[in-house]
C-alpha cells in the first residue's frame, strides 16, 4: 500500500490521521512525517508506524 492509498483509506472512512495517531498511541506529527516521505521509517518509531499503516510487512511476515 502507498501512502496515498493510506491517506485514501482513511477519507473513505471518515478516519483522521492525527485520530487514528492517537488511537494507535503514536504522535501525529510522526505519523504525518512517514505519510509524506520525511521519515524513511528504516527502523526506529517511523518504521513501527509504517508496518501499522500497512505501508511496509513486518518483519515476522517477511521471514
Amino acid at each position: 500500500m502507498t501512502p496515498d492509498q493510506v491517506k485514501q483509506r482513511f477519507k473513505q472512512r471518515g478516519i483522521t490521521i492525527s485520530g487514528w495517531a492517537e488511537e494507535h498511541g503514536y504522535r501525529p506529527n510522526a505519523v504525518y512525517r512517514v505519510l509524506n516521505g520525511f521519515d524513511k521509517a528504516h527502523y526506529g518509531k517511523a518504521h513501527e508506524i509504517a508496518i501499522a499503516l500497512g505501508l511496509k510487512a513486518s518483519e515476522s511476515a517477511a521471514a
